[in-house]
């Protein structure tokens, strides 16, 4: 199983700079992207790829936006974690199978200039953090993948000078350290991939200030599924870089 998680800057933008010809290459199973700063009935054919089932979670006024694509049917779609303050901003959308779901994920920005956006950041990481210890009861499994606007280690950082900012507040690296050491959820990528360059997005276009911000937490009980992970850095696609997953994980046949 192949998923694919991508931060598009705009999902019109992404397209015109090949990322769809470029998704027709790769196979995935599922693609999960973040950002697409469009809605679904203002998207064109290239954007319902042939052997995919879409699903989109946008907004009235275009800003953040969250799709699926799915080879498979959904059992269902859900929109949204529940949280009151946060649904209407389109930051979630879950496709569930039989044993399984995945949700494609835009965890909100920060600033130390907007007091509100660090507010609301924190708000929605507490409240994350109790959806991922409840749903651990539940007889499934589950991967996130998505933009989360945090890095988690030193190692996820290019510039090491500067440790107090959002996306690398001690704060929010503990917030990840719970959920991964605490709860069990596992870093899919850094279970298959140890290396210290792997960054995902570079907010300078020089690229000299890369953070590892997208990636995909796994259940405790797909650790030993994790198979294979990688950055894909040959195009750019927007200031965000695609992340590949493999899973030995196979569906029940229908």
């Amino acid at each position: 199983m192949r998923i694919i998680n991508f931060s598009a800057d705009g999902i019109k933008s992404a397209e015109s700079k090949g990322f769809y010809d470029w998704v027709k290459s790769q196979d995935a199973d599922f693609i999960c992207i973040q950002d697409l700063r469009a809605q679904e009935y203002d998207l064109g054919n290239a954007f319902f790829p042939d052997g995919y089932h879409a699903y989109f979670f946008d907004t009235f006024d275009r800003s953040n936006g969250v799709a699926i694509y799915t080879r498979r049917l959904p059992k269902a779609i859900m929109t949204g974690l529940g949280f009151n303050d946060s649904d209407h901003e389109a930051r979630y959308i879950q496709a569930d199978f039989e044993e399984i779901s995945i949700g494609s994920i835009l965890v909100p920005p920060s600033s130390l200039d907007d007091p509100l956006s660090m507010e609301r950041k924190a708000n929605f990481l507490s409240q994350l953090h109790d959806h991922l210890e409840k749903i651990l009861h539940k007889r499934r499994y589950f991967i996130f993948a998505g933009n989360w606007q945090i890095a988690h280690s030193i190692n996820d950082i290019q510039q090491h000078n500067d440790h107090e900012r959002p996306g690398f507040l001690l704060s929010e690296r503990r917030w990840l350290d719970e959920v991964t050491h605490q709860l069990g959820y596992i870093d899919a990528f850094r279970e298959a991939n140890s290396d210290d360059d792997e960054f995902t997005w570079w907010p300078d276009e020089n690229r000299q200030q890369g953070e590892r911000i997208d990636f995909q937490l796994a259940s405790p009980g797909l650790k030993a599924s994790i198979e294979y992970g990688t950055i894909y850095k040959k195009q750019v696609f927007s200031s965000h870089a695609p992340v590949i997953m493999d899973y030995d994980y196979h569906f029940d046949e229908e």
